[in-house]
């Protein structure tokens, strides 16, 4: 079965040129003209990663991306955004609100299909994975994309569960920020250092301040 891909862009040509070049690498896709019709389709539909612009009529990309973490249906799913916009707030603020990845127009097609074809392949790789780890309270089960805390779920979005597993595979083990950026956003993702220290700031509140652990001038650690 094909990989399914929606797009929602209100431009009419970054649709059909979007969609062209994601056709003839093999990827069914679907697409929509504002946020609330991409909500509609991706309900129905579950593709297997979507494409958001950010500036759109009727939802924005960013309440948009909220939506879609809210609903059962789409909460795991893959979100790029795409905008014109490069400033470091905007990236900042579209991972805080659940993106995986952040392309900026224009849109180079060799580089938009090496990103998609980068996030659905490190996707694949995580849920092919069906160990459970536990460390002290918290445990995670990779397979099925859950977090629990003294038997209490955690709900977390794809980049925080992927950050917090990443540390728990080496308990101890001081990771720095540049594999952190390299191993959970990949080598194509240009984002700021900043948007790590969101992301543990994120965990810390849902898990607790004592788990992971700042080590200055290195990365992070997470130990009990």
């Amino acid at each position: 079965m094909a990989t399914k891909i929606l797009i929602a862009d209100d431009e009419e040509d970054i649709l059909q040129f979007l969609s062209y070049n994601l056709k003839k690498e093999g990827y069914e896709v679907l697409t929509a003209t504002n946020g609330a019709e991409a909500i509609n389709i991706a309900e129905k539909e579950k593709p297997d990663l979507i494409v958001l612009d950010i500036m759109m009529p009727v939802m924005d990309g960013m309440e948009t991306c909220r939506e879609l973490r809210e609903m059962p249906a789409t909460k795991d799913k893959l979100i790029v955004f795409l905008t014109a916009r490069n400033e470091d707030y905007s990236q900042i603020a579209g991972f805080e609100n659940g993106a995986d990845d952040y392309i900026t127009k224009p849109i180079k097609p060799k580089l938009f299909i090496s990103r998609i074809k980068a996030l659905l392949r490190r996707s694949q790789m995580s849920s092919d994975t069906n160990s459970v780890v536990e460390i002290g309270p918290i445990k995670i089960d990779k397979e099925k994309h859950l977090i629990f805390k003294n038997g209490q779920t955690i709900e977390m979005p794809r980049k925080e569960f992927m950050l917090l597993e990443l540390l728990a595979s080496k308990p101890g083990k001081v990771f720095s920020r540049e594999y952190i950026l390299e191993k959970v956003w990949g080598e194509d993702v240009i984002v700021g250092e900043r948007t790590i220290d969101v992301h543990i700031r994120k965990i810390r509140e849902k898990i607790g301040d004592d788990c992971i652990k700042t080590v200055k001038g290195l990365g992070y650690k997470l130990e009990y």
